[in-house]
């Protein structure tokens, strides 16, 4: 019996050092520290896996600047775990701008580039997203467990 009416007394005095915590955390998170990071990644194209173009351009990730100045992405690469590597060609993103690299097939214009692809890149069980910088730094990585289909990297 003692279990039973500590366990409550142990579950209000966390529940009332949680709330002191929260109260006292502050009101927004904390923003990426700036410059170029992967951000949302749709992993799992949404329906059926059809391997229709329509189904893997609707696969994709998204880039996104957070700096102050605008970046040209010639020489970026992004890559998955198996090793399948997207090369930017020359594209620019705009401060606070995101370009969204699509699986499928089409014509690169504006924040919209392709990878020309056939097949998925992505795993929807697990994978794991690389950005590397020309010179071969990686500068950002986001992993994911099979989930919901979307990954919110930063």
């Amino acid at each position: 019996m003692r279990i039973r009416t500590a366990a409550p007394l142990a579950l209000a005095a966390a529940t009332a050092l949680a709330g002191s915590l929260l109260a006292t955390a502050p009101a927004t998170a904390a923003t990426h520290q700036g410059g170029l990071h992967l951000g949302k990644i749709q992993y799992d194209s949404p329906g059926t896996d059809t391997r229709s173009n329509t189904s893997l351009n609707a696969e994709y990730v998204d880039l996104h600047n957070n700096g102050t100045s605008k970046l040209q992405l010639k020489g970026y690469k992004l890559k998955d775990n198996t090793g399948y590597t997207y090369t930017f060609p020359s594209v620019t993103v705009a401060a606070g701008e995101t370009v969204r690299v699509h699986t499928g097939k089409g014509t690169n214009a504006g924040a919209h580039v392709y990878w020309n692809r056939g097949s998925y890149v992505w795993n929807n069980t697990g994978d794991k997203a690389r950005l590397f910088k020309p010179s071969g730094a990686l500068l950002d990585s986001c992993s994911w467990s099979k989930g919901t289909g979307v990954k919110v990297c930063h």
